[in-house]
């Protein structure tokens, strides 16, 4: 068997068996209803099995989706990645090297939760093909509506914990590199409280597959502790109408800087699945200030680059 076709069939199987693993445990903790399964074709090549969970007893939306696609990129999206793999690796030749034809596949997810003092949360992990040139991308991070620190340690010591066993660069590398891509630079402030986050990994690819496998597995570990604490705490309509203002935030970033939606969008992917990560519900306030000194205004200093580990 060719390398490539065993290396795209193995991450492909991880990615789809790790989609089915989160939903169950998803499902279990949400205690009330199922994800609603869509099977899809993508016009050039592959499609996807796109599941979301809609009004449920924790999740107002949870989106996790899983994909095999191949073709050819839009040559201006071929020379947008090329020239970010030119600054990642630093070839003279990776244009020529990376082409226009693709094969990516991953799995993805973002989970949006009814109770403003449950994070809402998303995670990524993928396998990508230029031409000749293969790499793996991904990680995991969290958005607190409120600054419980104890939750944001939690989360960090856990994605630490799977980092470490791999190499002890990892964590502070890529907690960086997620401090510095989940930044929403129109407003000069973070996404969220970050996590880890890699991209264009190309060498020694198979332990760099088995680094990707325990980060995927590590995100019910992370996460779901931090539901079990939060999820029945009570709330009122501030509580609410923090979280939708911090959600149009949320909305911001995807729309406007992510990498995933953009690419998306610009290969004929399937939009409802693409757009799955937007919450329901989000709101923008003109000139929005949190009210000095009140649990709002604490939470708004709680998004920056911290050590939560």
């Amino acid at each position: 068997m060719n390398p490539n076709t065993e290396f795209k069939t193995s991450a492909s199987d991880f990615f789809s068996s790790l989609q089915d693993k989160i939903c169950r445990g998803l499902e279990a903790i949400d205690g009330q209803t199922t994800f609603r399964q869509d099977l899809w074709q993508r016009e050039g090549g592959g499609g996807g099995r796109t599941r979301v969970l809609e009004e449920g007893g924790v999740f107002e939306k949870a989106g996790v989706n899983f994909s095999v696609v191949h073709g050819e990129l839009p040559e201006i999206l071929a020379k947008q990645m090329a020239t970010q793999l030119h600054a990642k690796l630093g070839k003279e030749n990776v244009g020529v090297e990376a082409g226009r034809g693709f094969f990516a596949t991953g799995v993805s997810l973002v989970l949006h939760p009814h109770n403003p003092y449950v994070p809402t949360v998303h995670a990524n992990f993928r396998y990508f093909e230029q031409g000749e040139l293969r790499w793996f991308g991904g990680g995991a991070d969290i958005t607190p509506y409120y600054g419980f620190h104890e939750d944001v340690s939690h989360f960090h010591r856990t994605l630490k914990a799977a980092c470490d066993k791999h190499n002890a660069s990892f964590y502070p590398k890529y907690k960086k590199w997620c401090d510095e891509y989940f930044y929403i630079k129109h407003r000069q402030q973070m996404r969220g409280a970050g996590g880890i986050f890699f991209d264009y990994l190309t060498e020694n690819l198979e332990q760099t597959f088995a680094f990707v496998r325990d980060a995927g597995e590590a995100f019910l570990p992370a996460y779901l502790p931090i539901v079990e604490r939060r999820k029945d705490l009570l709330y009122g309509e501030r509580e609410r109408d923090f979280q939708l203002i911090r959600r149009g935030r949320y909305v911001e970033f995807n729309l406007v800087y992510d990498r995933g939606t953009t690419f998306g969008l610009q290969t004929n992917g399937r939009t409802e699945s693409i757009l799955m990560s937007l919450p329901t519900l989000a709101k923008w306030v003109y000139d929005y200030q949190p009210e000095p000194n009140s649990p709002e205004a604490e939470a708004w200093e709680f998004y920056q680059p911290q050590n939560w580990a």
